[in-house]
Parts: C-alpha cells; sequence; structure tokens
C-alpha cells in the first residue's frame, strides 16, 4: 500500500508540475539582426506590422549636415534597410507607421515639405499634403481617412485626407496644440490636445471634432491613446504628483473609464500594445545597462521581462513596440562602450 501510495503522489506531482503557471516554461526575449544606420546617433520613429512576415521600422540619421530618413523592413526573417522610397536621398525624416488595408502608410517629411508614403505591391507613390506646416506633430491612417496634425503661422492645423482630397478640420474652442492623434475607424479617431484648461482629451465622430470629457487625472499628461476593434480605449500618460511622476493608464469599456497606476514609475507610454497574449505591454526603463526591459500589464498584475543580455553594452532602448502575428517585435538602439548608438531588434514568441 505504501508503495503504491509513493507511486501516486509522484504522479500527482508530475502531473502538477506540467500545468503549474509557476513552472510552466515561457517564450524568451530573442535579438534579431540589424543591418547598422550608415550614420549614428539614430532616432526610431515607429514600428508597425502587418502579420509576422511584414514590419516597418521608420526614423532617420543625425548627419553632420542636418537629419536623413531611415526606413528598415522585416520580411519575416531578417531586417533590411530600404532606400528605394521617393526621397530617400533627400534631407528630412520619417514619422509614423500606419498599415491601411494591404498598404504601409508613412509619413514624410522631406526637406520640409509633409507628404504621405505609401507602399503598395505594385511599389511606393507619395501623397503630398495641401500646405506645408512649420510643425509637423502627428499622424494617423485607417481605411477611408487620414490626419496629420501640427501648425503653420496661423495656428493649429488639422488636415484630413478622405483618399481623393484633403479638408482642414476645425478644433474645439480653447485649443492651443494638438500634440497627438490616433484613429479606430474614419468617423471614430482620437486626440490629446493642450488647451485652456490644460489636457484634454478630443474625438472626432465622422462630423466634428469634441472635447470627449474623459476626467484626466489631476496635473497629468497624455502620451497615448490606444483605440481597439472591440470598442476599448487605453489613455496612458503620466501624472505629477508630490512624491514624484507616475504613470496612469485609463480604459474605457464602451460605457464607463477606469484609471489605474501600474507600479511603472516614470514611464513613458508612447509604445503601448496590445499583446497577442491580451495583455497589454511596453518597454520601460532598465535597470540593468545591458538588458532591455519590458512591462506586461494584466488587470491588476504587473510583469516585468528582460531582453537577451548584449556584450559591452551600456544603454538598450527599444523605442518602438508592435505585435506582429503571434509575436511581439521592438525596435530601437543600442549603445555598445566606446561607439554611437544603433539599432537593435528583438522578439517575443513567434
Amino acid at each position: 500500500m505504501n508503495g503504491l501510495r509513493a507511486v501516486l503522489v509522484c504522479l500527482a506531482l508530475a502531473c502538477a508540475t506540467l500545468v503549474s503557471p509557476a513552472t510552466a516554461v515561457t517564450p524568451s526575449w530573442r535579438a534579431l539582426p540589424v543591418p547598422p544606420a550608415a550614420v549614428s546617433p539614430v532616432t526610431v520613429s515607429d514600428l508597425a506590422a502587418r502579420g509576422p512576415g511584414e514590419a516597418w521600422a521608420s526614423g532617420y540619421e543625425h548627419a553632420p549636415d542636418g537629419v536623413r530618413p531611415m526606413l528598415y523592413r522585416w520580411d519575416g526573417a531578417a531586417w533590411s534597410r530600404d532606400t528605394t522610397f521617393p526621397g530617400a536621398g533627400d534631407s528630412g525624416w520619417l514619422g509614423d507607421v500606419q498599415y491601411v488595408g494591404e498598404e504601409a502608410w508613412i509619413f514624410h517629411n522631406r526637406a520640409g515639405e509633409g507628404e504621405i508614403l505609401r507602399r503598395s505591391a505594385a511599389g511606393w507613390s507619395a501623397v503630398p499634403l495641401p500646405q506645408t506646416l512649420s510643425v509637423y506633430q502627428d499622424f494617423t491612417a485607417v481605411p477611408g481617412g487620414a490626419w496629420v496634425v501640427g501648425e503653420d503661422d496661423t495656428g493649429v492645423k488639422v488636415l484630413h485626407y478622405d483618399g481623393s482630397r484633403w479638408t482642414t478640420q476645425s478644433t474645439p474652442d480653447g485649443v492651443y496644440y494638438v500634440m497627438g492623434i490616433t484613429a479606430r475607424t474614419a468617423t471614430d479617431a482620437w486626440a490629446w490636445a493642450d488647451t485652456s484648461t490644460g489636457t484634454t482629451v478630443l474625438r472626432w465622430d465622422g462630423t466634428a471634432w469634441r472635447d470627449a470629457k474623459v476626467s484626466l487625472p489631476p496635473n497629468s499628461n497624455v502620451h497615448t491613446i490606444l483605440p481597439e476593434r472591440s470598442g476599448r480605449v487605453t489613455i496612458g500618460g503620466s501624472q505629477y504628483t508630490d512624491s514624484g511622476i507616475r504613470t496612469y493608464l485609463m480604459t474605457f469599456n464602451g460605457h464607463a473609464w477606469r484609471t489605474t497606476y501600474p507600479p511603472l514609475g516614470d514611464t513613458h507610454t508612447e509604445s503601448l500594445v496590445r499583446g497577442p497574449d491580451g495583455a497589454l505591454w511596453l518597454p520601460v526603463r532598465s535597470d540593468r545597462a545591458f538588458q532591455s526591459r519590458y512591462a506586461r500589464v494584466n488587470g491588476a498584475r504587473t510583469t516585468f521581462s528582460y531582453g537577451p543580455e548584449r556584450t559591452n553594452a551600456i544603454h538598450v532602448r527599444p523605442l518602438a513596440l508592435t505585435r506582429a502575428g503571434s509575436a511581439l517585435l521592438s525596435f530601437g538602439t543600442v549603445e555598445i562602450y566606446g561607439s554611437k548608438p544603433n539599432l537593435m531588434s528583438e522578439r517575443l514568441g513567434g
């Protein structure tokens, strides 16, 4: 009997080991080689993917004579630099990357003139903006609509493209500056602005921009807004308190907003994404010079993971994060002792 009991206990322990979340084997971040930029240091602007087999990372190089646009393509197996887009050899920079159906749309400041680069199966094309702005602040695009926000000599400008023509949209009274914009559909777009009453969230309903009446935490700003197909919306930002700066997240479930303060410290949430596991992911400041660090926020629980160790690295910074099929893909910079920051990429899962 004692022998049988021992066998049963061993079997029970073995089964528990197989199913216990604490002991389950989880995938780890892997380094992906990136051809170095021709000139360093570099600035990474954005990263977007259309499934596991295609992603684009944008930014610019800091050359002695000014900035130059920088674009990298992921084909599911390797990163490569793309220099075939219009204006690749001109001064300027590349900003946000958006997928509109099968096409990749990228904002391009081409020697001071704004345009939208469009990449389709047929190659590259460009849609010029209807006017030159002194500041190009942000860009977003969805099927049926694209927006560029910025300023000219007359003040705030919200330029809207419906696929065939540009129009200028009005903002509510009291808006001094539109800091960022994003969209879920052509009739559901969100922006955050500096106004006479502080930082304010705006919403486009297909007819007009209006104050979304979001009660942000006191003394706070907004870094990003993440609208999802389900209708869920997440706002990420920082709140200034007597004890320091803390990160907040606000989630809208279609009826009400809920505010949480995950233990992220003073973290910029611009690269906040919904991962394939349903949790929110974002890169955070690492306490290890030779490794990147990522946070996973799932409800009230926040956990952290590290990227691979990098020999002689003194600063590893994933600056953009996106979902690529069943994986997470990051793009950023790594500074190796004795050299200027150059490019890096990492992947979790897939």
